[in-house]
């Protein structure tokens, strides 16, 4: 049986429209753990100063919309 990649579609626009909040949301929220305090006040200007757990659920929602839409 053929592995089914449902969510991870690379190659997708929508899929890495999606991707890319999500990890801009990931790389504000662990500003604490890496401490780069100027890239996480520049990638956060740059989403309009949305909270990382917007970014984060924003991401997850495109993804997983784009897993259940039929090719």
């Amino acid at each position: 049986m053929p592995i089914e990649f449902r969510y991870f579609k690379p190659f997708s626009l929508t899929w890495l429209a999606s991707a890319l909040p999500l990890a801009a949301g990931l790389f504000i929220a662990f500003e604490p753990v890496h401490h780069l305090g100027d890239w996480t006040r520049a990638i956060s200007t740059t989403f309009g100063g949305t909270s990382p757990y917007l970014l984060i659920n924003a991401g997850l929602v495109g993804i997983g919309l784009r897993g259940a839409v039929r090719p």
